[in-house]
């Protein structure tokens, strides 16, 4: 199953089970992915995040419900995951422009239909990228495991961790550490996608790991073996990130016939601090692995 169709299943489910009480975690089994994987994904491809998307279908509906006169609000607003008529009351009023009393006169109510997601195929740019083969090797970083927001992860979240270790030398005691020849030539940004807990998303900063002494409070960390999909990325930071990282899921991973995400983790290779130059170059390292010659795409 490729991204595309994953996200779309995702839709699916919610959609047959708007009025429960569905968690990130059993969306995300649905896409065979990891919560966090999943919402990064379903923010490109869809341009909300699933907590927001659920919110406003549940909201639309209940406009719905409400316009043909026959519900009740306390019914409507239980039915749709509100404590209270209030909360509901409210949600419902900012999202609408009217109140539930109102939409039960007539009063004209917003439609959110269920979003169908698509591939639309786009050609003529070209995308760098390579496949390494990397052994198990180890990292020596420091990680920070965020809280599960109740949407999606924001990029400030990764942004405020590398300016807090910034700030307090960890970086600058990481980047010591680095080997004289290391394979992923630069600082490294990791995402343990094959680690996550259901309350918290870890992510790490660190380099390669040669061996040597460190400090207590730094970790060293087993990267099992890989096959990776590193993709160059240009431009000023964190705008080309995002911008690359939309064209793997949107373009790489949808298009590919011989690779797939997998789920164990990725990197963001760091060569220089100097992230605000236009001309700025990283990379991207995704573990992937091989589609089964017996599916049918």
């Amino acid at each position: 199953m490729n991204w595309i169709q994953a996200v779309q299943s995702a839709i699916d489910y919610v959609e047959e089970n708007i009025t429960k009480n569905v968690d990130l975690e059993e969306i995300a089994k649905r896409a065979y992915s990891s919560p966090f994987h999943f919402q990064r994904v379903f923010g490109i491809l869809c341009g909300t995040t699933i907590g927001e998307y659920i919110r406003i279908r549940r909201l639309s509906l209940a406009g719905e419900e409400l316009s043909k006169g026959n519900s009740k609000i306390t019914d409507v607003a239980l039915k749709y995951g509100y404590d209270t008529p209030e909360s509901f009351s409210r949600a419902f009023t900012r999202f609408h422009g009217v109140t539930p009393s109102e939409a039960k006169r007539g009063g004209k109510v917003r439609i959110y239909t269920p979003l169908s997601v698509k591939l639309v195929l786009t050609g003529g740019k070209k995308m760098d990228y390579r496949i390494v083969k990397r052994a198990a090797f180890q990292v020596v970083c420091k990680r920070r495991k965020v809280e599960k927001p109740q949407t999606a992860l924001s990029p400030s979240d990764i942004v405020e961790t590398w300016r807090e270790l910034g700030e307090d030398g960890t970086i600058n005691r990481l980047i010591s550490l680095l080997p004289s020849e290391p394979v992923m030539k630069g600082l490294l940004g990791i995402c343990f996608s094959d680690e996550l807990q259901s309350s918290r998303i870890p992510y790490g900063i660190g380099v390669e790991y040669d061996g040597r002494v460190i400090d207590d409070d730094l970790e060293v960390v087993d990267v099992p073996a890989n096959t990776y999909a590193v993709f160059s990325c240009r431009g000023k930071m964190p705008e080309a990130f995002a911008k690359t990282y939309n064209r793997i899921v949107t373009e790489f991973f949808p298009q590919s016939s011989q690779f797939e995400y997998a789920q164990s983790v990725e990197f963001e290779v760091y060569p220089s601090s100097d992230t605000s130059d236009p001309e700025y170059s990283c990379e991207i390292w995704i573990a992937v692995k091989e589609k089964p010659d017996d599916r049918l795409y």
